[in-house]
């Protein structure tokens, strides 16, 4: 992962460079979600998954299962039904988690038009991540790199503002189209 830079000085008309060896390894994937229920702080539940065999061939990127589980593991975590609003991840409308989420009745799921990441809170999630924990820092190993990430996302998590934020600079209405008990 290239180092975002925050600030940085040179003598004048000398271009700072940044070296990094080792790019596109791709060894991580973060899938996240950012969950709003009425009456409670946002919360962000979040799994990050280390590929191992990605230089032989394997795969570089979350499953269906993948998804499924953090799904489930969403759900225990809420207590609630989901309201499943999805980007248009190839991996988000494999047909086997479209069963999967079809056979459960805790599932409603909609997708995001195609091309607007404005509308996704998660890409706010990443933008802030990006821009707090690893910002200004070149990773000695593959460790380092997972560490600073859960910390980042950590404490994205302890403060629901942050995610408020993401959630309302997508300017989407919160409604509902079941009717509401006065």
């Amino acid at each position: 992962m290239t180092p975002p830079t925050t600030r940085t000085w040179a003598r004048r008309r000398h271009t700072p460079v940044i070296r990094v060896r080792g790019r596109s390894q791709r060894r991580f994937s973060i899938a996240a979600l950012t969950c709003y229920k009425h009456g409670e702080r946002s919360r962000l539940i979040y799994r990050p998954k280390q590929h191992v065999d990605h230089k032989r061939g394997g795969r570089r990127s979350f499953t269906w299962t993948d998804y499924r589980d953090l799904l489930i593991d969403a759900h225990q975590q809420l207590g609630a039904p989901m309201v499943l609003v999805w980007d248009n991840l190839n991996v988000h409308k494999d047909r086997r988690l479209r069963q999967f989420i079809d056979t459960h009745d805790w599932i409603t799921c909609y997708f995001l038009p195609a091309y607007a990441p404005d509308l996704n809170p998660v890409e706010g999630i990443w933008s802030l991540l990006r821009r707090s924990s690893q910002v200004n820092t070149a990773f000695t190993d593959a460790d380092h790199l997972i560490n600073t990430l859960r910390h980042g996302l950590r404490q994205i998590q302890y403060r629901s503002n942050l995610i408020d934020g993401c959630l309302a600079e997508t300017e989407l209405t919160l409604t509902t189209s079941r009717q509401q008990r006065q």
